[in-house]
């Protein structure tokens, strides 16, 4: 299956199902855990990113996580809580977070799909899931790795990576 048989198929699956479809026309690799979960990978411009669904029935609520392969140490967790919350303020879709047990860092984001009797995700809803989590990892990657490997503070850390060049080169 291509993107384009994808993107020309049915309009709208159940949540997990249509992100399988979705992976499976990319040419991700994926794994389903039964109707609840998917498991997919992709290799981004700084890292490789597991891409996880997780579906709730009961609540019809989509959870979408992004995790970067970032694990903190203990002693840069303060800072690096203060570089999350920093950044969650400039986000419109999700927020990252680090989880306390691990130090791993992962951007999280979830939709309500609320259609009726049936929970279908459309092409453009998965498309806007898993895209948002990647480009919002993509565009804040950097700024944690000079948080942790260039010991820079979080304000230097974000205005560092998030230069914008004006013109062409």
């Amino acid at each position: 299956m291509t993107v384009d048989d994808f993107e020309s198929g049915r309009d709208a699956s159940a949540p997990i199902e249509m992100l399988e479809q979705y992976f499976a026309a990319h040419g991700w690799n994926h794994e389903r855990n039964g109707d609840e979960e998917i498991v997919a990978t992709f290799q981004g411009s700084w890292a490789q990113y597991e891409l996880r669904a997780v579906w709730r029935e009961e609540d019809r609520v989509l959870q979408f996580l992004a995790l970067p392969d970032i694990r903190v140490p203990a002693d840069k967790r303060l800072t690096i809580y203060e570089t999350i919350g920093l950044i969650n303020e400039q986000l419109w879709i999700g927020h990252f977070e680090m989880w306390a047990s691990s130090g791993m860092l992962l951007f999280r984001h979830a939709t309500l799909l609320e259609n009726g009797q049936e929970s279908v995700l459309t092409i453009e809803q998965a498309e806007t899931l898993v895209e948002a989590a990647i480009d919002e990892c993509e565009r804040f990657y950097p700024v944690f790795q000079f948080v942790l490997w260039a010991d820079k503070n979080p304000q230097e850390a974000i205005a560092a990576a998030l230069i914008e060049t004006q013109g062409e080169a």
